[in-house]
């Protein structure tokens, strides 16, 4: 009786439930990787990203090999044509069951639902588990046995439950006979090629160690830190959350592990509060389908007319828009594949309301560039900022991106970084060179949209769709 684990978006050996149950099933165990690089170029996904899901795919390959667990890597071009893939891999193999973990993109559930039917029809099981977030998907509901649509009583509920339920760790599969030997992906699919250097190191073992020295070096700090771009505050685990490296289970049991040890309960505790955070977004995602087909969570929001991109959207993508806490950001995105969460508001709502241009198109631009891309947490983010989602900031509350700089990058450090065209501004002007007259550097553009009547007007265009 042989299992197959079919790995997506879990690329771990420890606390990995379907991987788990199909030791736990059988002695004999295979595991499979299906690469769909067509598939991925229409989800917008990165070359930083699929770089990184490789070189991990690898890593994983590893891993199960010294388990005794052989991980085959089929090649596809979409989830189309990937359904045909595992089933020759299947009867190539005499497989009995599959196992994996849920993924909530809508593209994604109907691929499995397709699936399901299809091995029902082969005489395969299917066994399929959730795993993305802390409570499984679907359990923290409204008293109703509604979805929560509203962050901060989800997140109550989601504590109430941590603390009813006590949420543990899948043990970690003991091996199998021998070690074998591991396939490897010798080739990054042609359309990825290009990324930036790793913003991480590869493996499991490195995601516990960048996770281990967070909470024991910086985590404490976390709530007076993490707003400021210019320092290491931020975890930066994201690439691993993504892509499955590191579980919201492992990150929550650290970080309460760390606050039992005598760590700063608030920093802690406001750390804490973002796996919540990417809860809630992934619920969302699972209750609301809609939101992963470009449409916006709050319906009304439909029909605001958008500003025609052009060549504003062209200054937002490259940094050049003459606001430099935006365009420093931005170009820390081009050049990294990262970007600072407080970047990310400031960015995005800069692109809605002062360029008032369509979120959806930032939306898919992030996901083009960030190597943590990830739908439920970047559409999430990116409807809040412009006021079409869930728990949205208000259309009337817009980010001055200068008020935003002065405050959170007080002395331009940041910006000095990654706008050397401002560096020798000093801290006061390098926020807002051309104010009041003065001389903007050589090379460095003016602002293309004024920021008050920008805001005005985007304000206006909400109102309207309450008239």
């Amino acid at each position: 009786m042989t299992q197959l684990v079919w790995f997506r978006n879990d690329l771990r050996v420890a606390d990995n439930p379907a991987l788990t149950a199909a030791c736990e099933s059988s002695e004999e165990v295979r595991a499979c990787f299906i690469l769909t690089p067509d598939q991925w170029q229409e989800h917008d996904w990165s070359p930083a990203r699929v770089q990184f899901v490789v070189a991990h795919a690898n890593a994983l390959a590893e891993e199960l090999a010294k388990l005794g667990i052989p991980l085959s890597f089929i090649q596809a071009k979409r989830f189309d044509d990937s359904l045909g893939k595992l089933e020759s891999h299947c009867e190539e193999h005499g497989v009995t069951a599959l196992h994996f973990n849920e993924e909530y993109g809508v593209n994604e559930r109907k691929r499995d639902k397709a699936l399901k039917h299809r091995f029902d029809q082969l005489g395969i099981a299917v066994r399929k588990y959730r795993d993305q977030t802390v409570a499984p998907v679907g359990e923290i509901l409204t008293q109703q046995n509604d979805p929560y649509s509203v962050f901060t009583p989800f997140s109550r509920r989601w504590r109430s439950w941590i603390e009813e339920t006590h949420p543990g760790l899948f043990p970690t599969p003991k091996a199998r006979g021998n070690a074998v030997s591991p396939e490897q992906i010798d080739a990054i699919p042609e359309a990825f090629r290009d990324a930036p250097e790793p913003l991480v190191a590869t493996g499991e073992d490195a995601a516990h160690d960048q996770l281990e020295r967070f909470l024991e070096k910086r985590g404490g700090a976390y709530k007076e830190k993490r707003d400021f771009p210019a320092i290491d505050g931020t975890s930066q685990i994201s690439p691993y959350l993504a892509n499955g490296v590191l579980s919201g289970r492992q990150c929550l049991i650290a970080g309460r592990q760390a606050q039992g040890a005598g760590g700063n309960q608030e920093g802690l505790g406001t750390w804490i509060t973002e796996i919540a955070w990417r809860d809630f977004y992934i619920n969302i995602l699972y209750h609301f389908p809609r939101v992963s087909m470009h449409r916006a969570f709050k319906p009304e929001t439909e029909t605001l007319e958008w500003n025609n991109p052009g060549d504003r959207f062209e200054a937002w993508k490259t940094g050049n828009t003459g606001v430099p806490i935006v365009d420093a950001a931005m170009r820390q995105l081009n050049q990294t594949g990262w970007m600072h969460n407080r970047l990310r508001m400031i960015t995005a709502m800069y692109l809605t309301k002062n360029l008032f241009i369509d979120w959806r198109l930032g939306e898919a631009y992030f996901m083009s560039k960030l190597i943590d891309g990830f739908l439920a947490s970047n559409n999430g983010g990116w409807q809040w900022s412009a006021s079409t989602g869930t728990d949205a900031a208000p259309y009337f509350r817009v980010f001055n991106p200068v008020t935003q700089s002065e405050r959170f990058d007080p002395d331009g450090d940041f910006i000095r970084e990654w706008v050397p065209e401002l560096a020798k501004l000093d801290s006061k002007r390098i926020h807002d060179p051309g104010a009041k007259g003065g001389v903007i550097p050589k090379g460095y553009p003016r602002q293309i949209v004024d920021l008050k009547e920008s805001r005005k007007e985007a304000i206006a265009k909400f109102q309207e769709l309450k008239n």
